[in-house]
């Protein structure tokens, strides 16, 4: 094995165990007993742990013109139709 192929992947493991000892020391300095939707970085760091990648916040969908329009027409149909089962 290459001595600089060896001194990349040691530098690969001590980013990989501080990242860990980052986490843990957050969790050391959380308040006890607190419930609800873990925090964010949290969350992102069981993600990459995992290997799931998720989307970039922010991100969205983008339409055509024509698209939008039939949305919209569908629309306009749908709350015509509530508003007359609503009157009758």
């Amino acid at each position: 094995m290459n001595v600089t192929q060896m001194i990349s992947e040691l530098r690969a493991e001590r980013a990989s165990i501080e990242e860990a000892i980052v986490v843990l020391e957050r969790l050391v300095s959380k308040q006890p007993g607190r419930r609800g939707r873990p925090p964010a970085w949290l969350a992102s760091v069981k993600a990459s742990a995992a290997g799931q990648t998720s989307k970039p916040p922010g991100v969205k969908r983008v339409f055509s013109a024509a698209t939008r329009k039939k949305m919209a027409l569908s629309q306009k149909k749908r709350w015509a139709a509530a508003k007359a089962q609503g009157q009758s």
